[in-house]
């Protein structure tokens, strides 16, 4: 299944709805536009009212194991967070 998502300006989505509902069950999310900026995504639903009542942390572990893996940056981490000096007008 491929995963790249296609654009879709407002208008063309509008007038295309039950197309773009089928292309995003099939060929995956798809993004509206609106004046050329991203504003919606539409993806099918993969799980509806999944009870998770019994899941616990481990389960979740697992989950994020199995998914698609997102590569994005990080700013880089402070060594010494900046501190500052809170004073009371009481004292």
């Amino acid at each position: 299944m491929n995963y790249q998502s296609k654009v879709w300006p407002l208008e063309e989505a509008k007038a295309k709805f039950s197309e773009l509902v089928r292309k995003a069950q099939t060929e995956g999310p798809q993004t509206v536009t609106v004046h050329g900026e991203p504003v919606v995504v539409v993806s099918k639903v993969i799980a509806s009212k999944k009870d998770v009542s019994s899941l616990t942390g481990a389960d979740m572990i697992k989950s994020f194991r199995k998914g698609r893996l997102f590569e994005f940056d990080l700013p880089p981490r402070l060594k010494h967070a900046p501190s500052r000096v809170f004073t009371f007008d009481d004292e």
